[in-house]
């Protein structure tokens, strides 16, 4: 949503600060001229600054979570694998050998 809107506001602002009429962008643009007049109020005071900050932020967040997402696939699979060489000690027939004749742990 956020993208569409950022789409259909650039191309009206862009022609508008190029010197476009505003009766112009509003017919080729279908959309009011009060509505481009607000838009081009909002960019002078900087509103769609922070929108633009906030899209960054969420991209460094999305990248920060994807990295997080696969270091803990990694730690997953390395703690199976743990598991299974643990289980397999326990079974050989050595692990047997080794603690037969020792008085169990309370």
């Amino acid at each position: 949503m956020r993208r569409l809107r950022e789409r259909c506001l650039g191309a009206p602002l862009t022609e508008f600060i190029a010197g476009e009429t505003l009766h112009g962008l509003a017919k080729h643009h279908d959309v009011s001229r009060n509505l481009i007049r607000i838009w081009v109020r909002k960019y002078e005071q900087g509103a769609f600054d922070d929108d633009a900050q906030a899209a960054g932020l969420i991209q460094e967040y999305e990248a920060r979570i994807a990295a997080l997402e696969r270091l803990v696939g990694k730690q997953a699979l390395e703690l199976e694998f743990l598991k299974g060489a643990l289980i397999s000690c326990i079974d050989s027939p050595m692990a047997s050998r080794l603690t037969a004749g020792r008085p169990e742990r309370r």
